[in-house]
């Protein structure tokens, strides 16, 4: 059985995922395997108080890298977007980023 740090890997900090922010929308680097339901439990078993509404998946798919005349493919991804309910707590990390 996976637990949510096996489920959520690290947030994702960029200009774009600090905009969100402010709508509650939170980004999160997860496991390849993981389904909506999985994050959103993990989401809400990490940030106590956090309320998710709905959560967005995308596959990031490996990008093809030289180095001399070896080549061949980084990691293959997935990233979250987790929006957070109205009446939801925020989570504090991201709030010391912004």
């Amino acid at each position: 059985m996976k637990t949510a740090h096996d489920i959520i890997l690290k947030p994702v900090i960029t200009e774009n995922s600090m905009a969100g922010i402010a709508d509650k929308k939170y980004t999160f680097k997860v496991a390849t395997d993981a389904t909506k339901v999985e994050i959103a439990q993990a989401v809400e078993t990490l940030f106590p108080g956090a309320k998710v509404a709905k959560v967005n998946t995308i596959s990031v798919r490996g990008r093809f890298r030289r180095q001399g005349m070896h080549a061949g493919y980084t990691a293959a991804s997935k990233k979250a977007i987790v929006t957070l309910t109205k009446d939801s707590k925020e989570i504090e990390f991201f709030n010391s980023m912004v």
